[in-house]
């Protein structure tokens, strides 16, 4: 009888390395992480940006660098793209020429999940708050939204797990997070929770907004007109206030009419100043000019006006 010897096994070449988790779906790469989720803050890198609008240039040649958990002043004169400016560096306005990276992701191509690493604090026109609500009622309102819409659905899906008394603890302690980060203490408002937005002094309604941004946790938050219509020691207390949230590792950008010396705690200080010569560029580069006259500054007041109108498309 003749034994027949078993075959040798064919050795296996390794695969090449494709970057697809080998549990998905052949042909399906595997989903790229919720850049919520990242940790630290975002760094802003920007070279050469411009957007253009019907009536011409809102901005040109805008050139920033700042580190994670720095504070960007966006600062000029009313009507020189400023607003337009913040808006398109949190991926909320399309831009006309040049390339940035928020966080790492590049603007042109990722702006929907930079949107989703980057709150409004408080940009008037574009997340006004309601004048007849409360201050809890918009807390509340924004704990909602934010456990419906702005979480990953694998958090989400872990949410949903815990139990309703887990679920109200961890939004209690976010709520209560987001408040001591802006430095809105409920209990000095004239009716705590139930004070209405409309009895709010300015520098309560910029904590508020503030404090409303940091409920989804972003990598940088966006404030438009911190100092306007503010005394001295009131623009002092909201400069140490935007200090203090980027000391905890969030970017913030800022519009300003007047960018401040320095900041507390030794935070980096990224100060960009616009005009209507060269669109913006760095103080340190910036001349001293003279006050543009009133129907120039009434043409780019329009210009920024309809170049505005196009973030409601993002």
């Amino acid at each position: 009888m003749t034994r027949h010897q078993p075959e040798p096994e064919p050795q296996r070449q390794p695969e090449p390395d494709t970057g697809r988790d080998p549990a998905a779906p052949a042909g399906r790469a595997a989903p790229a992480p919720d850049p919520a989720e990242l940790p630290g803050g975002a760094a802003v890198e920007a070279e050469g940006i411009g957007l253009k609008g019907p009536r011409g240039w809102v901005f040109r040649e805008v050139t920033v660098e700042a580190a994670p958990g720095s504070v960007v002043a966006l600062t000029g004169a009313s009507g020189t793209g400023r607003t337009c400016l913040l808006l398109a560096l949190t991926g909320r306005m399309k831009l006309t020429e040049g390339e940035a990276r928020i966080g790492g992701l590049r603007l042109r191509k990722q702006a929907a999940a930079i949107r989703r690493t980057a709150a409004l604090a408080h940009v008037p026109g574009v997340d006004d708050l309601e004048p007849s609500l409360t201050v809890g009622e918009h807390l509340r309102e924004r704990v909602l939204l934010q456990r419906r819409y702005g979480t990953a659905p694998l958090a989400a899906l872990k949410a949903a797990l815990r139990s309703p008394r887990q679920r109200r603890a961890d939004a209690r302690r976010v709520h209560d997070e987001a408040l001591a980060a802006a430095g809105l203490d409920l209990a000095t408002l004239p009716k705590g929770p139930r004070t209405a937005v409309r009895d709010l002094e300015r520098l309560e309604r910029l904590r508020l907004c503030v404090a409303l941004a940091l409920i989804g946790r972003p990598r940088l938050i966006a404030v438009d007109d911190v100092d306007l219509k503010l005394s001295a020691p009131l623009r002092e207390e909201a400069w140490t206030l935007l200090a203090s949230v980027a000391a905890s590792g969030v970017t913030v950008l800022a519009v300003c009419g007047e960018a401040p010396a320095g900041l507390p705690g030794d935070v980096p200080l990224a100060v960009v100043v616009t005009d209507r010569a060269t669109g913006a560029r760095t103080a340190e580069d910036a001349p001293a000019e003279p006050a543009p006259k009133a129907d120039d500054t009434d043409e780019t007041e329009k210009e920024t006006a309809d170049a505005l109108a196009e973030t409601g498309r993002a």
